[in-house]
């Protein structure tokens, strides 16, 4: 298994002989307008894709779509993506991909079979009281499949019960979380803060971790600098990594 970060929450997943693309993202530097309501007003994205809209296309199997924030997939990718492809998601958001245009869009209650890999969707909580409830449902998938690594996509999720128990219930080997620390400019964060993160390694303590939603999205304030001098002070740097944009890891 290799995981490619491209830019924020967009992945391309290599999986037993087939190539995820989750949380498609295109849009150009400053293209999109800053999050209401937070600390940091300049424009989205922060910064362009690492790679071009061809190669992070190449050879895509099939989506995979947390939740359908603008930040989650953009009306660029909304645009660029075949319509033709797989598009996996969650049950509240079938009726808006399948008005977008694509074709074949599967919304897993639960458990989904496809060309061999088992796939699970998961909770999450994205933010803590009314933010949380205003920031709408989210979802983590679970990928499984005999002889290869488990994956487990947490999703736009805060450290919460439902991850918690997702991690105790699949044990897996590889997990992507998005951190950031998200938050507007009252309330509690509404993605995976520093401490967020030390409790998923310590809940997982044989998973390799790797953190992405960093340095992109203007309300996204924990820093990449400031998130590894954390997992050094707890000695957690061998397991948890914070790839640059672009950068891929292979998992064994």
């Amino acid at each position: 298994m290799q995981i490619q970060l491209v830019r924020h929450a967009t992945l391309r997943v290599e999986y037993a002989g087939l190539t995820f693309l989750v949380d498609p993202m295109f849009s150009s530097k400053g293209e999109m307008p800053a999050v209401p309501n937070t600390p940091n007003q300049r424009p989205n994205p922060g910064v362009e894709l690492p790679i071009s809209v061809e190669e992070v296309l190449a050879d895509v199997d099939v989506l995979l779509v947390t939740h359908t924030h603008f930040d989650h997939l953009d009306e660029a990718a909304i645009r660029l993506l075949p319509k033709h492809l797989p598009v996996f998601c969650q049950p509240p958001d079938l009726d808006k991909l399948v008005q977008h245009g694509f074709e074949q869009v599967i919304a897993i209650e639960e458990d989904y079979t496809w060309q061999g890999v088992h796939l699970h969707r998961t909770g999450g909580q994205h933010g803590t009281g009314e933010i949380g409830q205003q920031m709408g449902p989210v979802s983590g998938f679970v990928l499984e499949r005999a002889g290869e690594p488990t994956l487990y996509v947490a999703g736009d999720t805060i450290w919460c019960e439902e991850v918690e128990q997702a991690v105790a219930a699949y044990r897996p080997d590889a997990i992507v979380v998005f951190g950031g620390a998200a938050r507007f400019l009252t309330g509690d964060p509404i993605t995976m803060t520093k401490e967020d993160i030390v409790h998923l390694a310590d809940a997982a303590p044989d998973s390799r971790i790797l953190v992405a939603h960093m340095e992109t999205w203007n309300h996204c304030l924990l820093s990449r600098q400031e998130l590894n001098e954390c997992l050094q002070e707890k000695q957690l740097s061998g397991r948890v990594h914070v790839p640059q944009d672009g950068e891929s890891i292979s998992f064994q």
